[in-house]
């Protein structure tokens, strides 16, 4: 479950991590889907040849995000009164974990944001090579792909290349570029901001409250 809660989400990638053979890890996967304590995302594979791309699992409540990412590896420790543990965890994959949040509002912000073209899907991409944190298509068939960086850094020109390169790398022809990051971004980058390229601080942010 930890896999889920800080991994790639992938279904195998949580089996491998829990060390458990398939028909068992799919039966438990079956059963948190069942009572709605995990949900499934489907991969959007843009190529025809594309075949055996995982599905990612996500938790649907913060909270048991953070239970299975931090507390239950470690509860026997935690119930004896050891937190130690449980500090260094936390300030090791804090990043980690608050990055997938910032992921998270990122795509609600987008959502709210077309308004007069809502959005018919709003998810994240992959396939065997490639990953991207945001993908949308819009009513009017807009293709909107984007990158969350929940870094103390400004975001550079380099990042915006990078998205573009690998929605070209994916097959995806992409209308709008999205980038939303926590500090910031650099003069150039700056510079290129248009109605194709829109870029997002943890500021816009105040509208979804």
């Amino acid at each position: 479950m930890s896999a889920i809660a800080l991994g790639d989400g992938r279904v195998h990638s949580a089996l491998k991590h829990a060390n458990v053979d398939n028909e068992v890890g799919t039966k438990a996967i079956d059963e948190l889907l069942k009572i709605g304590i995990i949900t499934k995302e489907k991969p959007r594979v843009m190529s025809s040849n594309e075949y055996n791309v995982s599905n990612k699992l996500h938790f649907n409540s913060p909270f048991m995000r953070f239970w299975f990412a931090f507390v239950s590896p470690i509860f026997k420790g935690i119930k004896a009164g050891d937190y130690k543990e449980i500090e260094d965890r936390f300030n090791k994959r804090i990043a980690e974990f608050e990055g997938y949040i910032f992921e998270q509002l990122s795509r609600e912000f987008l959502r709210a944001s077309f308004v007069d073209d809502a959005l018919v899907e709003n998810g994240s991409y992959w396939d065997k090579d490639v990953e991207i944190d945001i993908f949308a298509k819009s009513k009017s068939k807009k293709v909107i792909v984007g990158s969350c960086k929940y870094s103390s850094s400004k975001i550079k020109k380099s990042e915006l290349t990078k998205l573009q390169e690998r929605s070209q790398k994916a097959g995806i022809k992409a209308d709008i570029f999205v980038l939303f990051t926590k500090s910031g971004f650099s003069s150039e980058l700056k510079s290129l901001k248009s109605d194709t390229v829109r870029l997002y601080t943890l500021k816009n942010f105040k509208s979804l409250l």
